[in-house]
């Protein structure tokens, strides 16, 4: 008689699918899983083996080399040995867009008393270096950033000082919308090896509707040709906003990344921050995004098998943690969740928040996930009470509906959605529109890995293997 080893199922309209706690899976002829809870399967049987190999069952209560699958579990959660490596700096909320969906609760561009403090970047870096992370990644954020190119470099001079004798690994990343990239600006990103992370929306039409410019498309694009020229190819990203005019345009906005020289994109969706909080029908909302979600990736791996090679990088990151025992660093779907153990904020104003997320909703007045000041103590903000309220929510392991769901390990926790959305840090999962989206695109992915494997394993190998150049 064999013991059960944990593992949780998921019922697929064809077949079942079960999943332990390192994220290995099987798929199952229907009835399978009913089968082995009673210990019915077969000692003989290939499934018999693959259940045993895959440390879904055992013939001894504890299993042999459990070390080995132990390894595997803490090289899943290995970003915890490091803490907090993503630090933003918020430098200004002074803005040149009028974006329909700012999640930021931008200002006007010459806006008074928006503007970071030298004092205020002082403590921050001081902070920063407080992580006992070896890598850190120094991002610059707004409102818009390259606004304010001064404080980008006495910021970065600052970090640059602190590290001759802390010796860090730092990355710094300027996120702007090109549209005014100086030549001040590109010398400091040309000095300091910045990273420019930008927006791209898509066409021209549309680009220039969700930003309220009629020119921000040419202006942008003439900037990420401008940076590329000046930085080079690799230095420059770009990420798309997914509005509700977004959603009628899968293809077009592929081919608009396309056109403009990128290899990759990132699909996005709104998040119920900022003006976007007025979307009156999230539920619809979700529902179409998955849709167009589909709709674009099938697009792109018809793209690939045509020899054009190109990413959906999220999707690349939900391929990671299925097809790869290492973690992917990226902070919206981890378990703790990247709220203080990925990423802390430096707001503006000298005040401190656990995501960038929690700084937008401070934005509107609320300020429930506010962790204190850059003059508090580093203790105080990292580990005090306020941390110690979100740690209670934010492991998909404890939260009812996500420690028996089968997708848990490729999924995340995020306490900042579930409270703007449903009043309580813990939230509840059937009605949870963050867990309604994630869970309809993991349960697409795996169908494609099922029933499209040959056809689509090609693809998604050469996006992981990219994936993972570009990010270790």
């Amino acid at each position: 008689m064999y013991c059960l080893l944990p593992f949780r199922f998921h019922r697929l309209p064809d077949c079942e699918l079960i999943v332990n706690e390192v994220g290995d899976f099987l798929t199952l002829q229907q009835g399978s899983i009913e089968a082995i809870i009673n210990r019915k399967i077969d000692p003989e049987s290939d499934l018999y083996k693959d259940l045993k190999s895959g440390y879904f069952i055992s013939e001894k209560p504890v299993p042999e080399l459990i070390d080995n699958y132990a390894v595997r579990l803490r090289t899943k959660k290995a970003f915890l040995n490091y803490y907090t490596a993503l630090h933003i700096f918020v430098l200004t909320l002074r803005c040149n867009q009028n974006c329909v969906y700012c999640q930021a609760s931008s200002r006007k561009e010459h806006c008074g008393n928006s503007d970071m403090s030298r004092k205020t970047i002082d403590k921050s870096v001081e902070l920063m270096f407080r992580s006992p992370s070896p890598h850190l990644t120094m991002e610059f954020q707004g409102g818009e950033s390259s606004l304010v190119p001064h404080l980008v470099e006495y910021a970065i001079l600052k970090a640059e000082e602190k590290n001759e004798t802390a010796q860090r690994q730092i990355t710094y990343v300027l996120c702007t919308n090109c549209v005014e990239l100086t030549d001040r600006i590109l010398n400091i990103c040309e000095k300091y090896r910045i990273v420019i992370s930008t927006s791209l929306d898509g066409f021209e039409e549309l680009h220039n509707l969700n930003r309220g410019k009629s020119d921000s498309y040419s202006k942008t694009v003439n900037g990420i040709a401008k940076a590329r020229n000046r930085l080079g190819e690799q230095f420059v990203s770009a990420l798309m906003t997914t509005s509700e005019l977004s959603l009628d345009y899968p293809k077009e906005i592929v081919d608009a990344y396309r056109e403009n020289g990128f290899h990759s994109i990132f699909i996005r969706a709104l998040n119920p921050y900022g003006l976007a909080s007025s979307n009156q029908d999230w539920q619809q909302y979700c529902d179409r995004f998955v849709e167009f979600y589909k709709i674009v990736l099938d697009y792109i791996l018809e793209l690939n098998r045509n020899g054009i090679f190109f990413v959906e990088e999220f999707t690349a990151i939900i391929l990671r943690k299925i097809l790869t025992p290492f973690n992917t660093g990226f902070v919206d779907l981890q378990s703790p969740a990247g709220l203080v153990n990925g990423v802390v904020v430096y707001n503006y104003d000298g005040y401190v928040y656990a995501s960038d997320e929690s700084r937008m909703l401070a934005e509107n007045g609320d300020y429930s996930f506010r962790l204190g000041s850059v003059d508090d103590p580093y203790e105080k903000l990292f580990y005090g009470d306020k941390v110690k309220e979100i740690a209670e929510c934010w492991t998909t392991e404890s939260i009812a509906g996500c420690s028996d769901c089968a997708f848990q390990s490729f999924c995340g926790a995020d306490p900042v959605r579930n409270y703007t959305t449903q009043n309580d840090m813990y939230g509840n999962q059937p009605t949870s529109l963050f867990c309604r989206k994630h869970r309809k695109i993991i349960e697409h992915i795996f169908s494609l890995l099922i029933h499209r494997k040959e056809e689509v394993m090609p693809v998604f190998r050469s996006e992981v293997l990219r994936y993972m150049i570009d990010h270790n």
